[in-house]
């Protein structure tokens, strides 16, 4: 399918619509890339499902880690499928355009979660550094009440600011061009299409990644400095060994998730190449959901011990 581009000399009201590019410089590979994030997303849902069902369903794991697990879960099923259902949609039809409403929608939902999934990795690293570095005040610190309240924080904190974020973002005139180069309505590409004076939009998102993005980054870095520190000083080497297990697994989901969104928003517009950036992308936008009910039940005991009792109870 062919779509008209709208250039810079046009009358910019034309620009009612955006066209996606997603992966169409791979014309040939359309239909294995549609059964590749296909396949993927029935494993984001589905693991992600899983976990959650096991959290509520399994009182041994009623505990704040499992509670922020679920809620992880379930931020994760909501995050992709901000953007993967378009992405299958585009590579089945091949009809790769999108109103500029719903490009708006789409960054706009796609932020706002991103902010909370970095928001929550940080409480669940708190969760984890009092755990192992206090673990005798634990009960008291991370209550009921208190993981609720960091969980609905982790929610709803960054929405304000992430909704003014893509109005200031949709208030530029897009008279370049109208194609995104990009599989879905991220901020740099569209930074790239704006016309006239970009420098407010690209400060806000350096100092909305600087805040929603590098500090919890920072925080969790020092968390798990103070919780490796704790842990060598443990005097049994089967102690040492299961603390590393059960904080691994969310520095290995922090590293993919936080590494990739760093390099994509700290990096100058004039340094942004397309496909290195969808590349990036995949990682924070596609990956890190898939590899985190892999994660978490393959390296967590008490995760598989609950799934086992869900699936073989009679």
């Amino acid at each position: 399918m062919r779509y008209n581009e709208i250039k810079a000399e046009e009358n910019v009201s034309l620009v009612t619509q955006f066209v996606l590019l997603g992966f169409s410089e791979f014309p040939n590979v359309q239909g294995l890339l549609f059964a590749l994030f296909f396949v993927v997303y029935m494993i984001i849902l589905i693991g992600n499902s899983l976990i959650i069902i096991v959290t509520r369903l399994d009182s041994a794991l009623h505990k704040p880690m499992y509670f922020f697990l679920a809620n992880f879960s379930s931020l994760e099923i909501c995050f992709v499928s901000v953007t993967v259902p378009r992405i299958l949609k585009n590579l089945w039809t091949q009809d790769r355009t999108i109103s500029i409403l719903g490009c708006a929608m789409q960054n706009c939902f796609f932020i706002i979660l991103g902010v909370s999934e970095c928001l929550l990795l940080a409480v669940m690293s708190y969760d984890r550094y009092v755990a192992i570095c206090n673990p005798l005040h634990y009960p008291l610190v991370m209550n009921h009440k208190f993981c609720v309240q960091l969980a609905v924080g982790a929610w709803v904190t960054g929405m304000p600011l992430q909704i003014g974020q893509t109005s200031l973002i949709f208030s530029l005139h897009f008279c370049k061009s109208n194609r995104i180069n990009h599989f879905f309505c991220d901020i740099p590409p569209l930074i790239k299409l704006a016309c006239g004076d970009t420098s407010v939009p690209e400060k806000a998102l350096f100092a909305a990644t600087t805040l929603f993005i590098a500090a919890p980054f920072t925080l969790i870095l020092i968390s798990y400095g103070k919780i490796i520190s704790t842990i060598l000083r443990l005097p049994t080497a089967s102690g040492r060994a299961k603390a590393f297990s059960t904080c691994s697994s969310h520095l290995i989901v922090v590293i993919l998730f936080f590494g990739s969104a760093c390099i994509t928003y700290f990096k100058p517009k004039s340094n942004h190449s397309a496909l290195t950036d969808k590349l990036l992308s995949l990682f924070y936008s596609v990956l890190t959901p898939m590899f985190n009910p892999l994660i978490y039940s393959l390296r967590n005991k008490d995760v598989i011990a609950a799934l086992r009792k869900v699936f073989l109870q009679k």
